[in-house]
């Protein structure tokens, strides 16, 4: 599966924070691509250096309208999948999601418009509580990967976790 990620929006003082961490967990749990509106200039050279160490071909895409991302979805072969609290719940969407080639998942910062609801192929809720959008993201792909995803390597990566318990390995520069 073909997965990459939308973030709309950002709120201010908080968000560059919660934005690269929704970057790191896309990018750790399958997705190729992050596109991104509003973001901060640290955000893509923090990405860049992780991708460098860790390894993969993951890539945030500076986007000055998500609303083109959003409508461009078809053309690229992408069904839209937009994580909001008011959906149907995780457990029933996922494996339909999994069926698909691929994806566009639509995460936003703030309240998101009505349009995105609209275009969207599948309105997933990861339970009917607030909570972070990053979470959100981090169950959406695990869910629709079976876990596939946490077993895979990255190609290319200069550093690389042993797994112990106790204590931590780390190999590599």
């Amino acid at each position: 599966m073909k997965i990459s990620v939308l973030r709309i929006g950002e709120r201010l003082v908080r968000d560059d924070r919660v934005t690269t961490h929704a970057a790191l967990v896309a990018r750790a749990f399958g997705a190729a691509r992050i596109y991104m509106s509003d973001i901060g200039g640290s955000i893509p050279r923090t990405l860049d250096a992780v991708r460098e160490a860790w390894g993969g071909d993951f890539e945030v895409v500076p986007t000055p309208s998500w609303r083109r991302v959003l409508a461009g979805a078809p053309a690229r072969g992408e069904r839209v999948v937009h994580l909001t609290m008011y959906g149907v719940p995780v457990g029933e969407a996922a494996p339909r999601i999994a069926g698909e080639e691929s994806i566009l998942v639509v995460i936003g910062a703030g309240k998101v418009p009505r349009e995105v609801y609209d275009a969207a192929d599948y309105n997933v809720a990861v339970g009917a509580q607030p909570h972070s959008e990053v979470a959100a993201l981090a169950v959406l792909l695990d869910r629709v990967q079976q876990g596939r995803e946490l077993d895979a390597g990255f190609a290319g990566a200069r550093r690389r976790i042993v797994p112990s318990a106790r204590g931590k390995r780390v190999v590599g520069a």
